[in-house]
Formats: structure tokens, sequence, C-alpha cells
């Protein structure tokens, strides 16, 4: 089995309980921990998330976030967003899990089973 990648923050309850469900389904050595505040995806990463997802980026940027407010982007277009979640990770939404060539928000935790179900 190839391994799963998860896009972690550690300090968010949904990110926690998503990887230890992840431990569960495929175990912890089958998993990579990105802890993308940490190692933040660069433009090309997070455009190949977005397609594994099948979302834009406005359906990934954390829209509630006080600092999506303080960089007016509620009418910025999708290269824009792009940038805005490069510079500032924290802005993408979490966590996400990547599987091959498929990938799910854990939001909520149980939503990666589909990932793993064939």
């Amino acid at each position: 089995m190839n391994k799963a990648t998860i896009w972690h923050n550690p300090r968010c309850t949904k990110s926690r309980q998503t990887l230890a469900l992840l431990e569960e389904i495929i175990g912890e050595d089958k998993i990579e921990i990105v802890k993308y505040l940490d190692e933040s995806p660069n433009l090309d990463e997070l455009k190949s998330v977005l397609k594994k997802l099948n979302l834009t980026a406005s359906d990934l940027i954390r829209k509630k976030e006080t600092l999506f407010k303080e960089l007016s982007l509620k009418n910025a277009d999708q290269d824009a967003l792009l940038d805005a979640m490069v510079e500032h990770p924290k802005l993408v939404e979490r966590p996400i899990v990547i599987f091959g060539n498929a990938a799910i928000i854990g939001r909520p935790p149980e939503n990666v089973h589909t990932l793993f179900i064939s």
C-alpha cells in the first residue's frame, strides 16, 4: 500500500482526530505527516492538491480566519487566493489527506474513510 500524506496542524483538534483515524485505518508507518504551517506548500503543490480534491481555491481557503478579512480576500480571484495560501498557510483548510491521485479534507475526520474504500 502507498503512503498517505496528511497536511497536519498538531494544534487543531480535527487534524489530530484525523491523524488518529488514519493510524487506525492504515497504520502509523504508512503516513507521511507534513506540518504545513512549518513546511508551507508551494504554488504547484497547492494546485496539485486542489486538483486531487476537485475544489477551487475559494473552496479551500478558510474564510472565517481573521487573516482572510485582514487581507481583504472576499472578492479576490483564484490566483490571489492561491498566492495568499502559499504566503499564509494558516489560510488553508485542514487537515488534508492525500492518497494516490485523490485527496480529502478531514472535516469531519471520518471523511478519510472514502480514500480507502475500493
